[in-house]
């Protein structure tokens, strides 16, 4: 079946759980475009290059993880904030946001989905943002040494992968964090894992690791949160009768 923009909204709030997750932004619809859905594009983030994206494919709709309007930020609408507005409300382009509640889902969430490309088994939530969680733990299925998961995770994610603390001892237990996470090794040691995933990595992050003993990972924010928003899309693809489309807009962070 066919969707309007309101209805869109009201499935992903009910599913995503909006309502329950406090965030640092607003979750759901962001910018109004037009009533009705045939087409969506879907990516990480917001920038110029993803909204120019969609107006050249004739979306009706963005689905993003990271949207506009964060807490702290200048309210004025200037300069880059004038422009990708501009672009969106010229074309008529809704644009969906979800931050946290794509990060902690269960099923769709950047976390869980990161688990699911790296293979790991028994996972759970250990760290809350109610009512979820935003730390995860899990096991790999054969235990490897630092380097040769650095290797996987290089070759699955398509970039670099920065590695600290003990590099040789065997890694069979993990707890990771997609994104700006890197603030949950003392948890993660607690926890008594081996490793520690995260996307971003902090200048004290490294001594943690190194003075702490456990195994930490660096895999870039925008790597470790391209497939929340992905999965995402493809469920309401097979939900909905519209298109979807995601598009990595490459960045390096």
């Amino acid at each position: 079946m066919s969707i309007t923009n309101l209805e869109l909204q009201n499935y992903l709030d009910g599913m995503l759980r909006v309502k329950e997750i406090s965030d640092y932004c607003p979750n759901g619809l962001q910018v109004e475009g037009a009533r009705n859905i045939e087409t969506i594009i879907t990516g990480v983030t917001a920038s110029q290059a993803l909204v120019d994206a969609a107006v050249e494919k004739n979306a009706d709709a963005i689905i993003v993880h990271h949207g506009y309007f964060w807490k702290g930020e200048s309210q004025v609408i200037t300069g880059m904030k004038k422009r990708r507005l501009s672009a969106l409300l010229a074309n008529d382009i809704n644009l969906y946001a979800y931050h946290l509640p794509l990060d902690v889902h269960p099923e769709f969430g950047n976390n869980r989905q990161l688990a699911a490309l790296l293979g790991i088994e028994n996972v759970s939530a250990v760290s809350s943002v109610k009512p979820l969680g935003v730390v995860m733990q899990g096991d790999l299925v054969e235990s490897v040494d630092g380097h040769t998961l650095q290797s996987k995770l290089k070759k699955l994610l398509g970039r670099e992968i920065l590695i600290e603390g003990p590099v040789t001892k065997p890694i069979s237990t993990i707890a990771w964090c997609t994104g700006g996470g890197q603030g949950f090794i003392e948890q993660a040691v607690d926890l008594g894992v081996d490793a520690f995933i995260s996307g971003e990595v902090s200048e004290q992050t490294v001594h943690t690791a190194r003075e702490m003993g456990i195994t930490f990972f660096a895999a870039g924010h925008h790597a470790t949160e391209r497939y929340g928003v992905k999965s995402l899309g493809e469920h309401i693809a097979e939900q909905f009768d519209v298109t979807v489309q995601f598009i990595d807009i490459d960045n390096p962070a």
